[in-house]
């Protein structure tokens, strides 16, 4: 269930949703306009609602290779079982959790569409979105996008770099060496 709405591409989405987020009433404390729509809180919940079928669907898959016998024997040991699922089963899943990290910081990041469609104003943009205000109507300084583009893209740089040895592991899990 949870990855067949990864199945359906964002961009089908895009009225639907715009619309509900003109709709969507929210509170004064986390909009300045009254609606869901131009507010972080709206980026959050669709990267959220859009993101979490696949996570649910690669660190189960990842989960049911973790054998069961580990878990049964730390709670026969005396552990409780969120005890076991902390001390036993997260360090097991350290690289696929770093991958999909890697991947979802990536994404989420470089995601230009919600923002464009979804926010209004230009300083509550995400940067790649942001990054479409350097053009102009009849001229764009072409050295000055290039330059933020780079500035842009080295953050993620910087998250492989950091999770590279974490995310070889955890992209190679399932490879079989021969």
């Amino acid at each position: 269930m949870f990855a067949a709405g990864s199945l359906l591409p964002p961009q089908v989405l895009v009225i639907p949703l715009f619309r509900l987020f003109l709709a969507l009433p929210l509170p004064a404390p986390l909009s300045d306009n009254g609606l869901l729509y131009d507010q972080l809180a709206g980026l959050v919940v669709i990267n959220v609602a859009f993101q979490l079928g696949f996570c649910t669907f690669v660190l189960s898959n990842y989960l049911r290779t973790v054998p069961g016998e580990l878990v049964e024997a730390a709670v026969i040991d005396g552990a409780s079982l969120l005890r076991s699922l902390w001390a036993v089963v997260v360090p097991i899943s350290r690289p696929a959790i770093a991958a999909l990290a890697a991947l979802e910081i990536t994404w989420i990041y470089n995601d230009y569409l919600w923002g464009l469609v979804l926010m209004r104003t230009g300083d509550k943009r995400p940067i790649t979105s942001a990054l479409n205000g350097l053009r102009g109507e009849y001229f764009t300084d072409t050295n000055l996008l290039a330059a933020a583009s780079i500035l842009v893209a080295l953050p993620t740089l910087v998250v492989f770099l950091v999770a590279r040895r974490q995310l070889r592991r955890g992209l190679t899990l399932g490879a079989v060496r021969g």
